[in-house]
């Protein structure tokens, strides 16, 4: 079959998941019946407009950037409320957004883009830690870090871009409140292709992403939804986690839902030993340690391994327990999804699985470890290994629930100065270096360990770093925090625990 001609089945198919996706199904008649709709209780119920409390109010002074000219020296000008306006042109440089209620925006004529080219020198594009910043219609390509990062900004939207082989991350809020991730394509990332971590209120939608390790991963984050989306020819679709050694503990209430999950069987290119290097080329879905995460409404197909594969810490490859984070899936609620060719060229692990319970034919969806309080909503509708302890789920469509954004802005973050080292930390140093696991940078463990009672060495690292072992990607300097910043983050990293 023609990849082009696939692509239309499954539009297809989409249609008529979303035609059925309202409707109440009874379940089986099984004794044990759980989940119910009332976790759902504190999201928003009117919907409206997703735009209505992120990104910038446009409301200021426009600035123009031309091609020739500076976007950081708009940045530089701009006040809260301004927008800059940047045309058609090429540019190589590292924007940092500091101040709050800010609009970058590209502006394209006749087709032609406003491209931020990294040369694969540079290694970030935009560095935002204002809050109420929206960030759109930009061609991002070629860095070695980050498309777009955010660093404990509040109220974010990101929206209209093309981001292309930004090195580890494509978009990657950290730490902030209140975002909408959407209308973006992304490509040829080495880790995530959007990438939610540490953060609260979050809706990722109608994004397409292909061609990376990770296409779209919500990690240590809470109350987001993941839907509308297309996912296709990544190592991993869609991945829903708690990485253990980050300042925030817990990953809950995520709603996978009405995405295209297809083909993602790209050979995984991830730095070797970090969490996304473990993930098998072929994996739809994959929730590790992550509760109340509800899977509904998606067109899994394609992915050679599994279509969803539930874990725990205990079983996951590069992963080390943290006595702070429950290792456990609990809560996971498996609706109405359509599902066909998936598990077709799996791993040897779980064609032991598969034997152990006398399962045949190729598996949809695997548990492995506990899940308390799991359910699933027609059992019998897929092949399944390790869900008898799963109940029939006493919801069927989460279809109420529009989404998970506040209905006003979140309370703008400042950052008071005796908490300046603890922000800058969670907000910048934690997106790359968890407590006692290799992320994308070395374990914090180790670098206390090699600083000590040494500060300032941190400083000066950070302020110029050059690249000191094969098996870390080199660091990007932090020398657009001012120094006082800069110290107080190192001082922070180095009594931190946990």
């Amino acid at each position: 079959m023609g990849k082009k001609l696939l692509q239309i089945i499954v539009a297809i198919a989409l249609l008529v998941a979303g035609i059925v996706v309202g409707t109440k199904f009874a379940g089986d008649n099984r004794a044990t019946v759980v989940g119910d709709a009332s976790r759902y209780s504190n999201a928003t119920g009117s919907g409206g407009l997703l735009t209505r409390s992120v990104g910038g109010s446009s409301t200021g002074t426009v600035h123009d950037v031309r091609d020739g000219n500076s976007i950081q020296a708009a940045v530089a000008a701009a006040e809260p409320g301004d927008v800059i306006r940047i045309f058609p042109g090429t540019y190589t440089e590292t924007v940092y957004i500091d101040k709050d209620d800010i609009v970058l925006s590209g502006v394209v004529v006749n087709g032609q883009w406003p491209v931020m080219e990294g040369n694969k020198e540079l290694n970030d594009a935009v560095l935002y830690s204002g809050n109420d910043i929206t960030v759109e219609n930009l061609q991002i390509q070629h860095y070695k870090g980050n498309a777009v990062m955010g660093q404990a900004g509040n109220n974010f939207l990101i929206r209209n871009n093309n981001i292309i082989d930004t090195g580890v991350y494509g978009i990657f809020p950290e730490f902030g409140t209140n975002g909408l991730i959407t209308h973006n394509v992304l490509s040829g990332i080495e880790d995530a292709a959007i990438y939610v971590g540490m953060s609260d209120n979050i809706h990722v939608t109608n994004n397409e992403v292909f061609d990376n390790v990770a296409g779209i991963e919500i990690e240590n984050s809470r109350h987001s939804i993941v839907e509308n989306n297309y996912v296709h020819d990544n190592t991993g679709g869609i991945l829903v986690f708690i990485t253990p050694g980050l300042p925030i503990k817990t990953t809950f209430d995520t709603i996978v839902r009405n995405n295209f999950i297809v083909n993602n069987n790209t050979p995984n290119f991830g730095i070797p030993g970090s969490t996304v290097a473990g993930i098998p080329a072929g994996t739809g879905i994959l929730n590790m340690a992550g509760d109340q995460t509800t899977i509904e409404g998606n067109v899994i197909t394609g992915n050679k391994v599994i279509g969803i594969l539930i874990t725990d810490h205990m079983n996951a490859p590069n992963v080390t327990l943290d006595p702070g984070a429950d290792p456990s899936s609990d809560e996971i609620a498996i609706l109405d999804n359509m599902m066909w060719n998936n598990g077709y060229d799996t791993i040897p692990e779980i064609k032991a699985l598969k034997t152990l319970e006398l399962v045949d034919g190729n598996v949809e969806i695997l548990n492995v470890g506990a899940s308390a309080n799991s359910c699933i909503l027609d059992p019998d509708k897929y092949i399944t290994v390790g869900l008898k302890s799963f109940g029939t789920c006493g919801f069927a469509t989460t279809a109420d629930v529009s989404t998970y954004l506040l209905d006003e802005p979140a309370q703008r973050r400042e950052i008071a100065a005796e908490d300046m080292g603890k922000r800058a930390y969670y907000g910048v140093c934690a997106g790359c270096h968890s407590y006692n696991i290799k992320m994308v940078g070395p374990p914090t463990q180790i670098i206390q360990a090699l600083y000590m009672d040494n500060p300032q060495g941190i400083v000066d690292y950070i302020t110029s770093p050059t690249k000191k072992r094969d098996d870390y990607p080199e660091m990007p300097p932090q020398n657009y925090l001012s120094e006082d910043v800069r110290m107080a983050a190192a001082e922070f990293m180095l009594q931190v625990k946990q």
